[in-house]
C-alpha cells in the first residue's frame, strides 16, 4: 500500500494525507480525522478522545502517520451515544446498550425513537405548564380570557390587560398589582367584579341626583373609589388625583365612565380631587407616588 508524504502534525488534521485503513487492503478516502468528527456531530475534540479511551467510540483506524480516523459507521455510533446521552443515559450504560450482541442498528433505533417521542411529550407538558406560569406572572391575573369575560362582562376585553402592562409594568405599583392578582381566586375576582359593578352604579346615581363634589357623601364615594384600587395597589390621595385626571384626558376611560352616566368623567375627577383637597393634597400639582 501507498500514500502521500504528511502534510501537517496531529494539531491540524485538515491537511492530512490521505488515510491508510489499519487492516484493510486499500486507502479509505471517506474517512473523518477526529476534527471533522467533532465538528460534524457537534462535540469536542477533548470529548472523542474521552470516548476513544474507554473503548465508547473508537476510531475504525488511522493513518500511518498517527491521525484517529472515523468511518460512517463509526459517526452513526457517535449518533446513537447522543441521543442515549439526551435522554439522561449514564456513559456506561450507553456503551452496554451498544455493544448488546442481540440488538442491531434499527432495533437501536426503535428504541431511541420510542424514549424520545416519550421525552417530547413530557417536555411539551413542561412548555405548557412554563407558558401558564409566564401569563400569570406577566397579568398577575390567574383567569382564562374565558373566565375573566364570564366574570366581568361581554364589554370585557382580555388584552386591556396586557394593555395595562405596557402601559404601568414598569411601576413599582404593577408590582404590588401582579402580586396581589396571582393570590386572588376566581371567587375573589367575582367579589371586586361585583364591588365594582355597585359602585359605578352609585356614582351614577349620585350624578343624577345632583350630589356636589366635596360634599360628605361624595367624599365617601372617593373613598369608596379609592379602596376599590386599593385592592391592587396602594393608592395614596395623590396617585388618586393623578389617575382623576387621566380619566379625563384618556378617551379610554373617558369612554368608560361617560356609557355609564353623561359627563361621569369629569364629575368623578372632581369628587376625587375635592376629596385629595380635603385629605391636604393639591390636585393641580399632585404627582405619581
Amino acid at each position: 500500500m501507498t500514500s502521500e508524504s504528511p502534510g501537517g502534525s496531529p494539531d491540524a488534521p485538515e491537511e492530512e494525507p490521505t488515510i491508510i485503513w489499519e487492516g484493510a487492503d486499500r486507502a479509505g478516502p471517506d474517512g473523518l480525522t477526529v476534527g471533522r468528527t467533532a465538528a460534524l456531530v457537534g462535540v469536542s475534540v477533548k470529548t472523542l478522545h474521552h470516548w476513544d479511551a474507554i473503548g465508547l467510540a473508537r476510531p475504525s483506524g488511522r493513518t500511518w502517520a498517527g491521525y484517529r480516523v472515523y468511518s460512517g459507521d463509526d459517526v452513526a455510533r457517535i449518533h446513537r451515544i447522543l441521543v442515549y446521552k439526551e435522554l439522561g443515559f449514564p456513559l456506561a450504560r450507553i456503551g452496554r446498550l451498544l455493544d448488546d450482541p442481540d440488538a442491531d442498528a434499527r432495533e437501536h433505533l426503535r428504541r431511541q425513537r420510542s424514549q424520545l417521542v416519550a421525552r417530547i411529550a413530557r417536555l411539551e407538558k413542561m412548555v405548557g405548564a412554563v407558558d401558564q406560569m409566564l401569563a400569570a406572572s406577566r397579568s398577575g391575573m390567574r383567569l382564562t380570557p374565558e373566565e375573566q369575560v364570564e366574570i366581568f362582562g361581554a364589554d370585557w376585553q382580555p388584552t386591556w390587560v396586557d394593555e395595562a402592562e405596557q402601559r404601568w409594568g414598569d411601576t413599582a405599583q404593577w408590582g404590588q398589582y401582579a402580586e396581589r392578582a396571582a393570590r386572588m381566586t376566581p371567587a375573589d375576582w367575582q367579589e371586586v367584579a361585583a364591588s365594582t359593578e355597585a359602585l359605578n352604579a352609585d356614582l351614577a346615581a349620585a350624578l343624577r341626583a345632583g350630589v356636589a363634589p366635596g360634599s360628605d357623601a361624595a367624599n365617601a364615594l372617593a373613598e369608596r373609589h379609592r379602596a376599590l384600587l386599593s385592592r391592587y395597589f396602594d393608592c395614596t390621595h395623590a396617585m388618586h388625583a393623578c389617575l382623576g385626571r387621566m380619566f379625563v384626558d384618556d378617551p379610554g376611560y373617558a369612554e368608560y365612565f361617560d356609557a355609564l352616566a353623561p359627563d361621569l368623567t369629569r364629575w368623578l375627577r372632581d369628587v376625587i380631587f375635592a376629596n385629595a383637597e380635603a385629605h391636604g393634597v393639591d390636585p393641580d400639582s399632585a404627582t405619581w407616588e
